[in-house]
């Protein structure tokens, strides 16, 4: 008896930002882009993490400066600490910051490299098809930060251990999870740190343990 085709589950994406002309926009662009996902807003840090309980959305666009509450100040500060929390108990969700105060991120650097999902950092300067590129990269679970972010990195024995395996070995990522005692999913998220840390991310359309495969194809380790 054929079995029934499963339908494609619909993306639910949640923008979070107490500007309403960004807030409209970003909107505006990813109804455009994502025609068949379900698209929320909310407007307060206090706000956010209950609708992200509700909702579980694939990814969250959120602004680094907002108010807690509607009616006070927006401060990055307060932006800050909701990342923290987000990381903290969503591992897994994918994050894109859409901010003009990117600097900032740097405090979380630890929490960043730790987390499994997507994330990615669109400077509120640039063009809406530069933020779309940033969606697109963390929905597909990478890391993508900025500049000021990777100076001086801490490259971590787990991600040198996976180059060697790779590059020396010629290991694929199943070979190497089971190597390193690993899921393969960790593998994959150990790729995404090292694409960052090397400042090469996917081309858009690229298969992304393609795109794993090239970033460790061909570079050794001294």
């Amino acid at each position: 008896m054929p079995q029934p085709i499963p339908q494609q589950t619909k993306q639910k994406l949640l923008i979070i930002d107490d500007h309403e002309l960004v807030l409209g926009g970003t909107l505006s662009v990813l109804k455009q882009s994502y025609p068949d996902a379900e698209i929320q807003t909310a407007q307060t840090a206090q706000a956010a993490p209950s609708q992200i309980e509700q909702m579980q959305p694939d990814l969250v666009v959120v602004d680094l400066s907002m108010p807690d509450e509607t009616g006070e100040t927006a401060r990055t500060e307060t932006g800050i600490q909701l990342l923290r929390k987000l990381m903290q108990h969503h591992p897994t969700l994918n994050i894109v910051v859409q901010s003009a105060h990117v600097r900032a991120l740097v405090r979380l650097k630890p929490a960043i490299d730790d987390h499994q999902g997507g994330f990615t950092v669109a400077d509120k300067s640039l063009r809406m098809q530069d933020m779309l590129k940033m969606v697109d990269l963390s929905l597909a679970g990478q890391t993508c930060t900025p500049k000021e972010m990777r100076k001086g990195l801490e490259v971590k024995p787990e991600w040198l251990e996976v180059l060697k395996l790779a590059s020396y070995e010629e290991l694929q990522d199943n070979a190497i999870a089971k190597r390193m005692n690993v899921s393969e999913r960790t593998v994959r998220h150990y790729w995404t740190k090292i694409q960052d840390a090397l400042g090469v991310y996917p081309d858009a359309g690229k298969n992304i343990p393609d795109a794993d495969r090239d970033a460790g194809a061909g570079r050794g380790v001294d």
